[in-house]
């Protein structure tokens, strides 16, 4: 197994000026960010042109309608054979269990990103609450690592690691800055290197921007959720805040808590067109009870959650925040290939308005911003990726020291406890 891993990056000798040593890594870096976010891109302009067809072209043709009970729970079921099918005859088997990985992993072999990035696809257009974000990176790492080593073989393989996993979430949120972020937080628990931060951030910045601005110029995506915006923060305003979020998170934490359990039923029908399958129809069955909304990663439909402001029921979002929360559980527990944190936004963003619906004096970004803030703690518990999403999803400046504040009674309830990812044992991670 490979052992490099993001936090290891080359860093200047003493005998080298930092000029010398960082110039070179800049058209690298500027490939590897072009080339993930091309990926990134093309994997979501084909599973979306699939969803398309799986819930508008192919259901009108039958006569059917797209979102009917009927056509959820046929949809999720096949979708299950089919990346079942893929995970038992695809070289690879589609990865390592995807219960058992996260954001930053070592490489995978490059034979096995065919299967990885099918399987991804089928998930992502046939609804399942999963993102692209882990399977997007696994497979930029792969083969950045590959060819990296095979064009430079004196180049570490952690620079290739590095460079591709922050040019995937450059891509992924269309701004260098979570990179950044997630990368500066590996750093830290990095002993005995040489060379300031931003030595060492250098190339790995340069492929994020490279990534992020790609995506941008070629999709324009956009997290804005197009909440009011808080303009004069309060004492009030701190208090919700501080209050929403470690309710958000104890909220998040109960898929954390019933993860191994999950997995380990799914685990005993042992063979995996047994296992997708079944977990297809209990995605079905989940999605007639929470509605179409609470299908897919998410972000699209978050967008029609917040542009619903003040026409929810409480016990609409409510039985949509619990609906996704169980979906994500068990789209994550049973096999299908994808990431937690786009699920893990509409979940906070539910949570949200329903603690806005139940006390009106909260302030919608107040309430939104902190409910992802703790949602995203406890499931994915990446500091900085969480806080920074929360931020964004508000568009507002002065939401960001609110969130500061909210992130440390949340960061109390979340620290230490299971984690919504295992060891190859079956155990949570903590």
């Amino acid at each position: 197994m490979v052992t490099d891993s993001p936090s290891s990056a080359p860093l200047p000798r003493s005998s080298e000026t930092p000029l010398r040593v960082l110039t070179p890594q800049i058209l690298p870096a500027l490939v590897v960010g072009v080339g993930a976010a091309l990926l990134f891109l093309g994997i979501s302009v084909v599973s979306e042109e699939f969803q398309h067809v799986l819930w508008e072209t192919l259901p009108d043709a039958l006569g059917i309608g797209g979102f009917s009970s009927l056509w959820m729970i046929v949809m999720l079921t096949a979708t299950g054979v089919a990346v079942g099918l893929v995970v038992w005859k695809v070289p690879g088997h589609a990865g390592p269990d995807p219960a058992t990985t996260d954001l930053a992993g070592a490489p995978i072999a490059p034979t096995v990103v065919p299967g990885l990035l099918l399987a991804s696809t089928l998930t992502l257009a046939g609804g399942v609450s999963l993102g692209p974000e882990n399977p997007i990176i696994a497979a930029n790492v792969a083969l950045a690592y590959w060819l990296g080593r095979k064009a430079q073989p004196a180049v570490p393989g952690a620079m290739w690691v590095s460079l591709a996993s922050a040019a995937t979430i450059g891509a992924l949120f269309g701004t260098p800055v979570a990179a950044a972020l997630v990368i500066s937080e590996a750093l830290v628990h990095q002993t005995g290197g040489r060379g300031s931060l931003w030595d060492r951030l250098f190339a790995p910045l340069v492929a994020a921007g490279a990534g992020a601005m790609t995506t941008t110029l070629l999709a324009h995506p956009s997290f804005d959720m197009s909440l009011p915006e808080l303009t004069d923060p309060g004492w009030g305003d701190l208090l919700a805040a501080m209050t929403v979020a470690p309710a958000a998170a104890l909220f998040g934490l109960l898929a954390c808590y019933g993860f191994p359990l999950v997995h380990r039923l799914f685990k005993r029908l042992r063979h995996p067109m047994l296992i997708l399958p079944a977990g297809g129809l209990v995605l079905g069955l989940l999605g007639v009870l929470g509605g179409p909304l609470t299908l897919f990663k998410g972000l699209e439909e978050i967008k029609e959650l917040s542009s619903g402001l003040g026409g929810w029921s409480s016990a609409e979002l409510a039985r949509m925040a619990v609906v996704k929360l169980a979906a994500l559980l068990v789209a994550a527990s049973c096999g299908f290939v994808g990431g937690r944190i786009f699920p893990a936004v509409f979940i906070g963003a539910a949570f949200g308005l329903l603690a806005q619906a139940l006390v009106p004096e909260i302030h919608p970004a107040v309430a939104v911003s902190s409910a992802v803030l703790g949602v995203l703690l406890a499931t994915t518990r990446q500091g900085w990726v969480s806080l920074f999403v929360a931020a964004v999803l508000a568009s507002s400046p002065t939401m960001l020291a609110l969130l500061c504040l909210a992130s440390l009674p949340a960061w109390l309830v979340v620290t230490g406890r299971p984690q919504l990812e295992l060891d190859a044992s079956g155990a949570s991670l903590r």
